[in-house]
């Protein structure tokens, strides 16, 4: 599937072609996936920890990071492709991830803010 025209030395060692590696060219080279087709990884630059990635094509990526190829912020994380912390109150808001592109916490009822870190006007008490 992967020998170049020429096929094996005499010690059968194949010519592979660029994507392909193996001494019979039965495994995909670094960074490449999907034997037996050898598809280029994809990884994002900015957030993955290289360009190589699974069998499957899944890159490797930073902590603040995810997606397939690492296109996207982690959970908890938002403002791609900083990928800033969420930093949401942890009295304030229902849980501690936030809106993937602008950061705003979820808040409970009666309390605002980015971080949910304060009283909506009229109410007061927060925090406990």
């Amino acid at each position: 599937v992967g020998t170049l025209p020429g096929g094996c030395d005499s010690a059968g060692r194949c010519f592979c072609r660029p994507e392909f590696a193996g001494p019979r060219c039965e495994q995909c080279s670094p960074e490449h996936h999907s034997y037996p087709h050898c598809y280029a990884c994809s990884c994002d630059s900015r957030g993955a920890v290289d360009n190589n990635c699974s069998p499957a094509g899944q890159c490797r990526c930073h902590v603040n990071f995810a997606g397939h190829t690492c296109n996207q912020c982690a959970l908890g994380f938002y403002g791609y492709p900083s990928c800033t912390p969420c930093q949401c109150s942890r009295e304030g808001s229902l849980h501690s991830t936030c809106d993937q592109e602008t950061g705003q916490c979820s808040c409970r009822p009666k309390v605002t803010g980015l971080r949910c870190d304060s009283c909506v006007p009229g109410a007061y008490g927060f925090p406990h």
